[in-house]
């Protein structure tokens, strides 16, 4: 019994060390284009005023394990500050949105290489706060979508990294401001980011 239980151990160590696993840790910032994308239309017979969701800052935190050589999983969790922009009014609402995700990656070059080009696809979900609210009330307008993109990892040591992401978010639009009508079709978000990494 002692012996078969130590075998297994060898065995299942050995896989696990052939399989090459690594994981890493990466913190990432840059900006969430919307490109001008409309919440709600103008609608004069209710009285809706055209409201539109602007550009903004976005900070992203992953982590990834790559699991054989050319492939990898990630979970994410992102915070993005935009802007709400009504029609009529003199400035801006800030929107802040929590976005949290599973991706797949396809890496262009083998574990252990230098640079490592990538081609990404997921799903997500982002939960949006209307102007006002606070995180801890629980009032927010959550929305699920899916995602793709590409980038490139550089290995600068043993352990640093750096990455460069590009990706678009699809979402259904949130209904934040209780209009009569509320918004239809979908939000597009893209990402232009840039972060340092941590191998494991």
């Amino acid at each position: 019994m002692m012996r078969t239980i130590l075998l297994a151990a060898v065995f299942f160590t050995g896989a696990t060390a052939a399989s090459a696993q690594v994981f890493e840790f990466s913190v990432s910032g840059g900006v969430s284009r919307f490109g001008d994308a409309e919440l709600i239309e103008s609608n004069p017979e209710t009285g809706d005023p055209r409201i539109t969701l602007n550009d903004g800052f976005r900070l992203a935190l992953r982590g990834t394990l790559n699991t054989y050589r050319f492939f990898g999983h990630e979970l994410g969790y992102a915070y993005s500050r935009s802007g709400a922009e009504i029609e009529g009014a003199s400035s801006d609402i800030g929107l802040p949105i929590h976005q949290f995700g599973y991706n797949f990656l396809a890496y262009g070059t083998p574990e252990g290489t230098r640079i490592r080009p990538f081609a990404t696809g997921g799903v997500h979900f982002s939960s949006f706060f209307p102007p006002g609210s606070s995180v801890y009330y629980g009032n927010q307008v959550t929305k699920f979508g899916f995602n793709y993109g590409a980038g490139v990892k550089a290995r600068l040591t043993g352990m640093w990294g750096i990455r460069f992401d590009v990706r678009q978010y699809n979402t259904g639009k949130p209904d934040l401001f209780l209009t009569a009508e509320g918004p239809s079709g979908r939000l597009k978000q893209t990402e232009i980011s840039f972060g340092v990494s941590l191998n494991l």
